[in-house]
């Protein structure tokens, strides 16, 4: 299919060219990293820039950094380098769990974590991670660099908290600083490449702290403060988990569209906190099923 609308090409060399081209251009510009999700809104009408700012020719963008407390994601990272990085898998297997269930293997070879956040689709597979780690998003613009909350990051569908002239450079992630077991639950329609009906993340740290955060059951994915509360500082148990679950319907919005009814969403968000507790305390404890095996 092709590309209906007119616009100007540019492929600056560094971060400051990238910044300037996109403040010149305002909302109008767009940015190419992977073009997953921006390629196919273009050749369907649904984004028409005048500008495309492709920020592959930017060496920092592609930086994958760890240091002993944190990871830093670059703008070109892709969701492969992700899975193949030892750092994300022993010390963020959340997000090695989320990577894993984006998209084929095609497309996780050209689609970036920083496109999934920019485009802020309810049903994002790497947001959950994101929040349960804490993470924030590194934002560079004609004046200074900022850093926002994943939490504070994203809006509504589609929308973020990107001001125009700005673009975002990278992920900055926290290591956590103590033992911790995790948990990825994605339901879809069909084993292999689908949008998720629900998708919950759960992070269970040594000292009894449980941190979830939930997505395609809402305008935006979010933490699940609530169910935070009533299970931080106790063991799990039977009863507290029949607890969190009543909390479920207090924490969503889910809506009823083309891939489930907004019924079956609330219900099996529900089954998905249940085994996603249990896997990530398990995997807390050495056991547990297997890091990226299904417990739906």
């Amino acid at each position: 299919m092709p590309i209906p609308c007119e616009f100007e090409y540019h492929k600056p060399k560094s971060l400051p060219q990238a910044v300037e081209l996109l403040s010149r251009n305002g909302k109008s510009a767009a940015v190419l990293a992977g073009g997953t999700d921006l390629l196919v809104w273009m050749k369907e009408g649904l984004r028409a820039p005048s500008a495309v700012v492709d920020v592959k020719g930017i060496p920092e963008l592609h930086s994958l950094a760890s240091s002993q407390d944190s990871l830093l994601v670059g703008a070109c990272v892709t969701f492969t380098e992700l899975l193949e990085s030892a750092v994300v898998r022993s010390r963020l297997p959340l997000l090695w769990e989320c990577s894993r269930t984006v998209a084929s293997v095609g497309v996780r070879n050209r689609a970036t974590l920083v496109g999934n956040i920019c485009s802020a689709v309810p049903c994002l597979d790497s947001a959950p991670a994101l929040l349960a780690y804490d993470a924030s998003v590194v934002v560079e613009g004609p004046v200074a660099q900022r850093r926002i909350p994943v939490g504070h990051w994203f809006l509504g569908p589609k929308q973020t908290a990107i001001h125009p002239g700005e673009i975002v450079s990278g992920v900055h992630i926290p290591l956590p600083d103590r033992q911790a077991g995790s948990s990825y639950v994605k339901l879809g329609r069909y084993r292999g490449e689908d949008l998720a009906q629900v998708g919950v993340g759960i992070l269970a740290l040594e000292g009894f702290e449980y941190r979830i955060a939930f997505c395609a059951v809402a305008p935006a994915p979010a933490r699940a403060g609530r169910i935070e509360r009533l299970l931080n500082g106790n063991e799990l148990t039977d009863d507290l988990i029949r607890q969190a679950k009543d909390l479920v319907p207090q924490e969503i919005q889910p809506i009823t569209d083309i891939r489930a009814s907004k019924e079956y969403r609330a219900h099996m968000a529900q089954v998905m906190l249940e085994r996603g507790l249990r896997a990530a305390v398990e995997r807390l404890a050495g056991a547990g099923p297997a890091l990226g095996e299904s417990v739906i």
